[in-house]
């Protein structure tokens, strides 16, 4: 397995099927509607829709079962980003080398944009259960686990934003990016095993193995607001430093938070190599610990 190219092709694939559900109307929102487009279609790692599709295949290979689930979680993702580099969060300028969604519009747009997209989300999930009934007990399971996982992410969300500038305890810190950042990274894996039918055992691993990576990313991104390359990154180094925000490196260190980051990623690596067709998981689990940006 090509890794970089199965990566490719399936981003490919989201961006299709995102795609289809841009609103193009000429309508009194259009305005709104481009603001939803604008930063649904800015690119991105697409990481939470992939990962989806790619526990669904180590049961099953009619993963367009799962393009439903995997458009609304990216959806929601969006929606996460748009609002939380508003001014009253992170009042941020840049996101993907892009001026933020506030920034290109105004607040209140941003602010509809991102509800928008995740009322759009659930509107989509639920027309497919109600007109698509096949499945129905196991779509409505993920839904369940999509709208837990963004509960747990506001959560995390505010957490962040009360510790600001303040000195944090270690298991709090931890707290905040499980769900901030793992949350929709641990429902994405659960929805994709649980649309594929796989048994409680299989689930509980692998929430295990989503945990490691969801956690595992959030100190690469520590990491990488510390020392990563602004051009690649698409956003200021330092800012988080500079806003006083509790990360991992503020807390251990670059060299602590480097060697926590592999022994995170080598325990995720051990979890689904239990699995027939991990190769792919595998592979991704070291892409976020390597990438840079």
């Amino acid at each position: 397995m090509d890794f970089k190219e199965e990566l490719n092709k399936k981003l490919e694939l989201i961006n299709t099927e995102l795609q289809k559900y841009i609103r193009n109307d000429d309508c009194p929102e259009k305005i709104l509607n481009s603001s939803v487009e604008y930063s649904l279609m800015a690119g991105g790692k697409r990481l939470r829709p992939i990962l989806i599709i790619s526990t669904y295949e180590l049961f099953g290979k009619d993963v367009e079962k799962t393009f439903v689930f995997a458009v609304a979680m990216e959806m929601i993702h969006t929606f996460s980003l748009i609002h939380d580099d508003l001014p009253g969060i992170d009042n941020d300028d840049y996101r993907r080398g892009k001026l933020t969604n506030h920034k290109k519009f105004n607040e209140a747009t941003a602010i509809l944009a991102g509800d928008s997209l995740l009322n759009y989300a659930y509107n989509l999930v639920l027309n497919d259960i109600i007109n698509n009934k096949e499945n129905q007990n196991r779509k409505l399971q993920a839904l369940q686990e999509l709208s837990y996982g963004i509960d747990r992410m506001i959560a995390g969300e505010y957490i962040d934003t009360e510790y600001e500038g303040k000195e944090i305890l270690g298991q709090y810190l931890e707290y905040m990016h499980k769900n901030k950042t793992g949350a929709l990274i641990r429902a994405s894996v659960r929805i994709g095993a649980i649309l594929a039918g796989a048994t409680q055992e299989d689930i509980n691993k692998l929430t295990l193995y989503a945990e490691k990576i969801g956690l595992g990313f959030q100190i690469k991104d520590d990491i990488l607001s510390e020392i990563g390359d602004t051009e690649k990154l698409g956003k200021p180094v330092g800012n988080d430093r500079e806003k006083g925000k509790c990360t991992y490196v503020t807390k251990y260190g670059l060299e602590k938070s480097s060697q926590m980051l592999d022994e995170i990623i080598n325990d995720a690596i051990e979890i689904i190599s239990s699995f027939d067709k991990s190769d792919f998981l595998k592979e991704l689990a070291l892409y976020i610990a390597n990438r840079n940006k």
